[in-house]
């Protein structure tokens, strides 16, 4: 049996964060995988090795349309045996939004999903990369492979998933349309693995707006998740949020699993 345990977090900026105690972070946490959304960096800036490190080898995947934007990096004390980066999809693939690491015992997609804020055409693009994700997800399930789906997916499932949600039903990240996608998620027999242990916990969040200071308060959204499908329900040793870990305006969150 191999125990494994998986860190995901936004990290808004990896130049950013890299001066805000980074790898003391993850010296401390000691994942065999990090996830990382929103690197802010482009190819020119990753092939210098920022992430270089003794023990995580970096596997990422930037925008290819503008500098400083969007971006994914999977770290990890495992040599992938093949990654890739997106799905093979042109419209999707130029944001530097999925890269997706493949191992013996599992196959992780690492995803930035798109943010609806920007006006109704950003929500449209937004609910087309759900449903390409979906379908993508599970050609992978169909073809056998073990998948964990980690990133900040900018929507908050339910009621308690955020601070305030009656002042935030026409706000994208809570929007009917995106939450649908979510349930959509579920109906697919796929597991949130945070809920799976903690179903009616409150006042647990991931991200917080810093204009307002939000995080002093705990006024905040709970859109960084974990998914894993039913099947490796058995796997699945614990979930976790740590909101005590600075550095982002979202914190990490993480799982350990089984094989």
């Amino acid at each position: 049996m191999s125990k494994y345990k998986l860190i995901c977090w936004n990290v808004n900026g990896i130049r950013a964060v890299l001066k805000k105690n980074f790898w003391e972070i993850v010296h401390d946490l000691n994942p065999d995988l990090i996830a990382l959304q929103e690197t802010k960096a482009d190819d020119s800036i990753m092939a210098q090795n920022i992430l270089q490190h003794e023990h995580y080898k970096a596997y990422w995947h930037s925008c290819s349309l503008k500098k400083g934007y969007s971006g994914v990096a999977t770290l990890s004390k495992i040599e992938a045996k093949e990654y890739l980066q997106g799905f093979n999809l042109p419209q999707f693939d130029a944001e530097g939004r999925v890269i997706i690491t493949k191992f013996d015992d599992f196959t992780l997609l690492n995803i930035y999903f798109p943010n609806g804020g920007q006006g109704s055409h950003r929500v449209e693009y937004k609910i087309n990369f759900y449903n390409a994700c979906l379908e993508y997800m599970e050609k992978l399930r169909k073809a056998g492979e073990k998948i964990i789906v980690c990133g900040d997916y900018n929507t908050a499932h339910t009621e308690i998933d955020l601070h305030d949600p009656k002042n935030n039903e026409k706000t994208s990240g809570f929007l009917p349309i995106e939450r649908a996608w979510l349930d959509k998620l579920i109906e697919y027999n796929y597991i949130d693995t945070f809920r799976y242990f903690n179903p009616n916990q409150k006042d647990v969040y991931t991200w917080w707006d810093m204009k307002t200071r939000a995080r002093e308060r705990n006024r905040g959204w709970r859109i960084d998740y974990f998914f894993i499908p039913a099947e490796l329900k058995p796997n699945l040793k614990t979930a976790f949020v740590l909101p005590e870990v600075l550095g982002s305006d979202h914190c990490p969150i993480g799982i350990e699993i089984e094989f």
